[in-house]
């Protein structure tokens, strides 16, 4: 019996290899035949099914990228690319608040194994912009709701000082209930983002923003990349430096991540 279950996971490992190969040729029907025959023969691999997920997304079939991706991270629930895919699935579904999630999800599990891959950085790319597109249109909700609401306000204060001996009163009131509209308004108008919530390297807001001895945030990516490219040192204080001594920084990365619920603009990425 194990030399069967043995010779069956060799088989469907060779299947896995042969469907890489075609894929890379953009034989995605080969591909995809190969994964199947991947799958049938051991159906508990969950890189079996996102790479067939893969060839689904290229094929535009979302359908199928999801109900692969869904076997992939039940699988596995630390499955990246599996969470990734989904979320994608999803906002193509126009299921925003589940999309979201999983890339979030997709986020926080290649952090932990892979914190400066591409695929982090392309997780994030197409988390900043569902999380922009979310804001975008909720803001446009909010300002249809905010100014029916002024106009209603404004017919009912004319009409209850109609006559004339109260017109500076209502005028004052108008400018009032302007003001009160102007202020609710604030959080949807883009302006900048405070300098402590932003990389000193990068300019851009944290993403995941970690503390050093000397107490300098950065963003745990760049300055990874800095110390195995351009060596183990502080970039501003010049001080000696290792990724052991890297530590997140959970009060900067709750700030950033209360800035951006009430700020959703801050999402845009140039």
């Amino acid at each position: 019996m194990a030399k069967g279950v043995s010779s069956a996971a060799v088989q469907a490992e060779q299947l896995k290899q042969d469907g890489n190969l075609y894929f890379k040729k953009n034989r995605l029907g080969a591909a995809i035949d190969a994964y199947t025959e991947a799958i049938t023969l051991c159906p508990d691999v969950p890189v079996y099914w996102t790479n067939r997920a893969l060839c689904h997304r290229k094929r535009n079939d979302w359908a199928r990228v999801e109900e692969d991706c869904l076997k992939a991270v039940q699988l596995d629930h630390k499955s990246v690319k599996g969470h990734y895919m989904l979320g994608l699935a999803l906002l193509q579904r126009e299921k925003y608040t589940e999309g979201i999630k999983s890339l979030e999800r997709a986020l926080d599990h290649g952090r932990g194994a892979h914190p400066n891959s591409y695929m982090v950085e392309e997780i994030w790319q197409e988390l900043a912009k569902a999380k922009y597109q979310e804001w975008e249109r909720d803001s446009t909700k909010r300002s249809w709701e905010l100014q029916n609401l002024k106009e209603s306000c404004e017919i009912a204060l004319r009409e209850k000082h109609g006559h004339e001996d109260a017109a500076d009163s209502t005028s004052q009131q108008l400018a009032d209930l302007k003001l009160v509209f102007a202020k609710a308004a604030e959080a949807d108008i883009p302006t900048e983002v405070p300098d402590y919530l932003c990389c000193k390297i990068t300019l851009d807001i944290f993403r995941d923003p970690v503390i050093t001895p000397s107490g300098l945030t950065y963003e745990r990516a760049v300055i990874l990349d800095h110390l195995e490219k351009v060596g183990k040192f502080d970039p501003i204080t010049r001080e000696t430096l290792f990724p052991s001594q890297l530590v997140q920084n959970l009060a900067i990365k709750e700030a950033v991540g209360a800035f951006l619920e009430k700020h959703g603009w801050a999402y845009k990425m140039d």
